[in-house]
């Protein structure tokens, strides 16, 4: 053992030696690659308690834990891979900036896609401990969609974007598979994004999405029973929302730069011959030090033709910062259920806390 010690520290000395001999000018190529990639992460877990049909129940989870690499192969082009340990490979895509300004990008991979202002945004970001409302959930596909399956918000393809006009216009043009992610397209056609965001001044975002496509079913709704296991049918969706902020976030602090927000979208869709809608209007108020106030209201009917597959989400919370990008939640939620969802009216109780770098 003390052999091979003295053989490792001999080789670290001749490599620092060799590197404190460089000449000038001469590019340190180990310092020029550790300088181009970044690495990032968060885990996010907790505990939930819920009482649906009087059935109490509550339990400890581990609801992701990602890790990613950007790499920076040249001012202009970018590459990306991110995976979710507690589940699958996320996101692997380039990026290569055409013009000169950040008027025109291509990204090409598995990506989030562009539907909705929630969609694209991390979980680090946002308020609700559940994430996303039930709406971006079903209609953006980031949770249980029984005919699409879940695939997190993400799919395959190639998207255009960029910003115009000094910033006052943000757009988004994808060609997408429309089969979700780490899977091959069960069909030839491609599903088509577009986004457009406007941002009039400092803090507010007016945003509009719509997606027109084709999807394949990898299984069967009960709010949709006419769509069978592989069955091509019409998937659209739109979506209008706005957000205002009273002042931009810093990364680098986490008690003193913390914005007040409110976002409220409204979103609907249509899968075959069924139609859906929902929407939300949530806030974030900080109150006192690294404390603040998070209430939410949500609401998505899974078939407008047919009562009683609706459901309304009223929640309440608190969320404390204890460092940069790191917190914990409390959240209480009061869940209105319609009477074809299997749930009757019920309590949820969640706690989380984030550590991300």
């Amino acid at each position: 053992m003390w052999r091979t010690l003295a053989v490792a520290l001999a080789v670290f000395s001749s490599v620092s030696a060799m590197g404190q001999q460089k000449k000038d000018g001469e590019t340190d190529w180990m310092k020029d690659f550790t300088s181009r990639i970044t690495f990032n992460g968060y885990a996010q877990g907790g505990w939930s308690y819920q009482d649906p049909n009087s059935v109490k129940t509550n339990s400890y989870n581990l609801k992701r834990t990602l890790l990613w690499a950007k790499a920076r192969i040249t001012d202009r082009w970018s590459f990306m891979f991110m995976h979710d340990f507690s589940s699958v490979v996320q996101e692997y895509y380039t990026d290569y900036r055409i013009s000169n300004d950040k008027s025109l990008t291509v990204r090409f991979g598995q990506f989030k896609h562009s539907y909705t202002m929630e969609n694209p945004m991390s979980p680090t970001q946002l308020e609700l401990i559940d994430v996303y409302s039930q709406a971006v959930l079903y209609l953006a596909g980031e949770g249980p969609d029984p005919l699409n399956g879940v695939n997190y918000g993400r799919d395959m393809g190639i998207d255009i974007y960029g910003d115009l006009a000094n910033g006052l216009f943000h757009y988004d043009l994808a060609l997408m598979s429309g089969q979700g992610i780490n899977r091959k397209d069960l069909n030839n056609q491609k599903d088509f994004i577009a986004k457009l965001e406007v941002k009039p001044f400092d803090g507010l975002r007016i945003v509009g999405s719509g997606y027109l496509g084709t999807g394949c079913a990898v299984g069967t709704a009960a709010w949709n029973p006419d769509i069978k296991v592989g069955d091509n049918y019409t998937r659209n969706r739109y979506s209008v929302g706005a957000e205002y902020k009273t002042a931009p976030y810093s990364e680098g602090q986490y008690k003193e730069a913390r914005p007040a927000s409110i976002r409220a979208e409204w979103l609907g869709g249509k899968d075959g011959e069924v139609g859906s809608r929902g929407g939300y209007v949530t806030t974030c108020i900080p109150v006192a030090g690294a404390l603040d106030v998070v209430a939410s209201g949500e609401t998505f009917d899974r078939n407008t033709k047919v009562d009683g597959w609706d459901q309304t989400n009223l929640t309440i919370g608190l969320q404390y910062w204890f460092y940069k990008k790191c917190r914990m939640q409390l959240q209480y939620t009061r869940c209105l259920c319609g009477e074809n969802i299997s749930s009757k009216d019920y309590n949820w109780i969640q706690a989380q806390m984030q550590v991300a770098f």
